[in-house]
């Protein structure tokens, strides 16, 4: 375990290789899994701000699922997560070139209106919980991420690496500074 403030972190994190690979999985995490990406306080409302703008990326299917049942939902944990189309996809996943793409994200790109995407999406492979005062931040190894993580072995990239720009979204620049310290010396220690 690697403790940086009041995050508890997986060693995984610092020794696994990831990178997303989407020529070989084509999204699939928008699809698969048992509900919506989870999504934290103050995400909904942000959500429902730029929707204007966000439905402009949307497929007709997703349009019909916010219409009839809003932009989120709460799950079996009483956790609010992202609406998904009868399909199972998340409501917010649009087809572009065969690839699943995010309208999210899509649309902070072409407005920039500070919200790329909801951060349990934005930081994965790494899933942030929180326990009373502390983060406990752990690697999802899941078979559909395979090609990730040959892709990352091959280019040397470690799961804190890839996530770089999320972590330091979700716990600032400084935090993600003292990350890559304690990094170095876990692995001076070995």
């Amino acid at each position: 375990m690697i403790i940086v403030e009041d995050c508890l972190l997986s060693e995984d994190i610092i020794e696994k290789t990831f990178s997303c690979n989407l020529s070989a999985c084509k999204g699939a995490c928008c699809v698969e899994g048992d509900t919506g990406a989870p999504l934290e306080e103050g995400e909904i409302e942000k959500i429902e701000a730029a929707l204007p703008l966000i439905i402009e990326e949307m497929d007709e299917e997703g349009l019909k699922t916010i219409a009839h049942l809003g932009v989120s939902e709460i799950d079996v944990f009483d956790e609010p997560v992202t609406t998904c189309k009868p399909n199972k996809e998340c409501a917010f996943a649009v087809r572009k070139a065969g690839i699943l793409a995010c309208a999210i994200e899509l649309a902070n790109r072409k407005h920039d209106f500070g919200f790329p995407k909801p951060i349990s999406c934005h930081l994965y492979p790494i899933r942030a919980k929180k326990y009373n005062e502390y983060h406990a931040l752990n690697y999802h190894k899941w078979d559909i991420c395979s090609a990730a993580c040959d892709k990352g072995e091959k280019e040397e990239i470690r799961v804190f690496e890839f996530c770089e720009s999320a972590l330091k979204r979700k716990f600032g620049s400084t935090w993600y500074d003292k990350l890559k310290e304690t990094v170095e010396l876990h692995g001076s220690s070995d």
